[in-house]
């Protein structure tokens, strides 16, 4: 089974996940450690907890996804996967970083790349990837069948979504991918979004400002 640990990180209050198991391996959503101090105790809960990181996912490759991608690879040795279709979303963060007064190390490219249905595995849990654009081109969300939880990203807030004014970002589509790809899962299921508290899929569908099931 699978514990969830939510570190909240840099300027956009960004939800880094760290998801392990009781053989100690773990898994890395959206590392957004971006200062020293929060690399500091990102690691300082791996090495209290002797974890050892496997895996590093990308739900999106905006900004603050992926600050601390190149923390990462360079400590664990880690490349991130992500959806092929975000390949230019994370090359064009390397351009506008500095504008936005960000140092950004520059994130390697992973070679793997993830699509809707595929199943990511540690040990004897699973991570299905759900294929959700419209925050950005070709965001994904991983979802655990078994323990009724979502990594959902920028997709869904608790009586929010996800902004789509960026470059990249469809308001319809991301409509259409809350309602067709994340309102079918079951009403139980606890959603952990990029930013803010989590919520439950239920919850949404019945209060959700912007859309509902």
């Amino acid at each position: 089974m699978l514990k969830i640990r939510t570190f909240t990180f840099n300027a956009y209050q960004e939800n880094t996940y760290l998801l392990h198991n009781e053989q100690g391996n773990a898994l890395i959503i959206d590392p957004g450690m971006y200062v020293e101090n929060e690399q500091a105790e990102f690691s300082t809960f791996i090495d209290h907890h002797n974890l050892s990181p496997r895996l590093l996912l990308n739900t999106h490759c905006h900004i603050d996804h992926v600050l601390g991608n190149y923390f990462i690879h360079e400590k664990f040795g880690l490349l991130p996967q992500f959806h092929e279709g975000e390949l230019s979303t994370l090359v064009a963060v390397q351009n506008y970083a500095p504008q936005m007064g960000f140092r950004y190390e520059i994130s390697p490219i992973g070679e793997v790349f993830l699509n809707d249905g595929d199943i990511i595995q540690l040990d004897h849990d699973k991570l299905e990837v759900i294929l959700a654009p419209g925050h950005s081109p070709a965001h994904i969300c991983f979802y655990s069948a078994s323990q009724k939880f979502l990594i959902g990203g920028d997709v869904l807030f608790r009586n929010s979504i996800g902004r789509t004014d960026l470059p990249g970002g469809n308001h319809q589509q991301l409509l259409d991918s809350i309602k067709q790809k994340i309102y079918t899962l079951p009403d139980d299921t606890v959603v952990y979004p990029g930013h803010g508290p989590s919520t439950t899929i239920g919850f949404e569908k019945n209060s959700n400002p912007f859309i509902q099931g």
